[in-house]
C-alpha cells in the first residue's frame, strides 16, 4: 500500500468534510448579505454531499 492510499482515509476525510459543513453553517447564519448567505449555504452544501459520498462509499 502506497503513501496516502490507506483504506480508511478516504471516510476520514468525509467525516471531515461533513464536521466542516456543520461547523462553518454556525458562522454563514450570521452573515449581512442574504446573496452571500445563499452562495455560502450552496458551497457548504456541496461539501456536505461530497463528503457524505466520500463517508459512505463502501456502503453499497
Amino acid at each position: 500500500m502506497k503513501l496516502g492510499q490507506h483504506p480508511q482515509r478516504t471516510p476520514f476525510y468525509g467525516v471531515l468534510m461533513l464536521l466542516t459543513f456543520m461547523i462553518s453553517g454556525l458562522f454563514v447564519r450570521d452573515l449581512p448579505w442574504l446573496a452571500l448567505r445563499i452562495a455560502a449555504w450552496i458551497a457548504l452544501l456541496a461539501i456536505a454531499i461530497v463528503g457524505f459520498l466520500m463517508t459512505f462509499r463502501d456502503y453499497s
